[in-house]
């Protein structure tokens, strides 16, 4: 595949990940239907310049570092009996916080879910809100490891 396909490609698989549909009920608005908040990922690239062409990647990827550790001390916390809400909420808020600042707008939208379960006091729901957290992250990563891949497969980046 020639470079100009691949720019081609990298262009669609981007508007695929913040991707934005007219609401039928209020053209005014928008539907989110991609994984991303496109102001919050442009303010991440245009951070990114010739000295930094990898700028997004690198903090996507310090991003699912600190996931990890987040989660581990989510499933940990789940796990107590009695279960501490405040320390749960306090987890999922610093997770939510990072989500923030990468734009993951469906994994935030799950996060928000997990806090409501949280301020009810509902364990179980916690538990099903945080397999969805996870659920969304894992495929936000998949979507975002092809991003990147395409992005260095067509010069638009430094190869790692």
């Amino acid at each position: 595949m020639d470079r100009n396909q691949l720019q081609r490609q990298v262009a669609l698989m981007r508007s695929s990940l913040i991707e934005q549909v007219p609401n039928p009920s209020l053209p005014s608005l928008k539907l989110l239907v991609g994984y991303l908040d496109e102001q919050q990922f442009l303010q991440l690239e245009d951070l990114q310049d010739d000295v930094n062409p990898n700028f997004v990647e690198e903090i996507v990827t310090l991003f699912y570092k600190d996931s990890a550790r987040l989660f581990h001390n989510i499933e940990q916390a789940l796990k107590s009996r009695p279960v501490d809400f405040a320390k749960l909420d306090n987890y999922m808020h610093q997770f939510r916080g990072s989500t923030s600042s990468i734009g993951a707008i469906k994994v935030k939208n799950e996060c928000n879910q997990f806090k409501e379960f949280c301020l009810a006091g509902n364990a179980e729901g916690c538990a099903r809100a945080f397999q969805k957290v996870k659920q969304e992250h894992e495929t936000l990563r998949t979507q975002l490891e092809t991003y990147f891949k395409l992005r260095r497969q067509a010069g638009l980046a430094e190869t790692v």
